[in-house]
């Protein structure tokens, strides 16, 4: 005991240690009994939670900059995708009515073999179509090789569009019922009046690209709404296909022959498949 007393060292930590738990105890104490804390530590939180605002200040800042830039370029991401999602899907839209378009014509070509048994029919697509001739001439990717002869009807949607004029080997060049070329090759047609009686006639260009049934007699005996077909005559053109109606009856400028204007039956405006007609035993 007397070396423990003379050891100053080991005494001063023992005195120290006792005065720690004295206080930490009596400032337990102290601290249950009140309701408030003391002045210098209440003044020490106050220090501590300033400072520690001081400091997440620009650290917030800088965090949500970054949050900032990370939001705009996701959103940026995301409306690039959601602009080409528009792209794609308006482009499916215009595949899906070109292929609806291109099906009601082939769903007519089918319609016409039900009715043309006397004849063989070839399906072709149309390739190419020039816009200075685009209401005379058309091509289709089939010719002699899938035994295309010229004068052969050209139909599509339905009703004749026009024939053939120039056939090689894998293609074909189609006039059309709307070509203005004076020396066109056109369609001996017929139509049936109310009476029965048999009127004949030929299809011409009139006017802005109109159809007239020309050179007719007894005209006015058609009323609106009459079928008009191929007569077979003139030409190596079947008997029989449908051209279109009758729109209106006038007369022609000299006032001789009545001129019928035609509603025409096929799809002149846009073809893209086409039918085309030849005869099943060679003349």
């Amino acid at each position: 005991m007397k070396k423990f007393l003379q050891n100053k060292k080991l005494l001063s930590v023992c005195v120290i240690v006792v005065v720690i738990f004295s206080v930490m105890g009596a400032s337990v104490t102290l601290r249950n009994k009140r309701n408030t804390p003391f002045i210098i530590q209440s003044l020490g939180n106050d220090i501590v939670a300033a400072g520690t605002r001081v400091v997440d200040m620009p650290i917030g800042l800088i965090t949500g900059s970054f949050n900032t830039v990370h939001d705009l370029l996701n959103t940026q991401n995301e409306n690039n995708y959601l602009k080409s999602r528009v792209t794609d899907l308006e482009q499916t839209k215009a595949r899906n009515a070109s292929l609806e378009a291109e099906n009601k014509q082939l769903k007519d070509a089918l319609k016409i073999k039900k009715t043309l048994t006397d004849f063989d029919l070839v399906d072709a697509s149309v390739i190419s179509r020039s816009p200075e001739s685009w209401t005379d001439l058309l091509v289709i990717n089939k010719g002699s090789t899938a035994g295309l002869r010229k004068n052969m009807a050209v139909m599509s949607g339905g009703g004749v569009i026009g024939r053939i004029v120039e056939v090689s080997a894998a293609s074909a060049k189609v006039e059309l019922l709307t070509a203005t070329d004076k020396s066109a090759n056109r369609f001996a047609v017929e139509a049936e009046a109310a009476t029965g009686k048999k009127v004949h006639g030929i299809i011409t260009v009139i006017g802005n690209k109109t159809l007239a049934f020309t050179q007719a007699v007894d005209g006015k005996q058609l009323k609106k709404g009459t079928k008009i077909y191929t007569s077979g005559m003139g030409g190596n053109s079947p008997k029989g296909l449908l051209i279109g109606t009758v729109a209106a009856t006038t007369h022609d400028s000299f006032g001789l022959s009545d001129l019928i204007k035609i509603e025409p039956a096929g799809e002149l405006n846009d073809p893209t498949v086409v039918t085309v007609v030849k005869r099943a035993v060679t003349d």
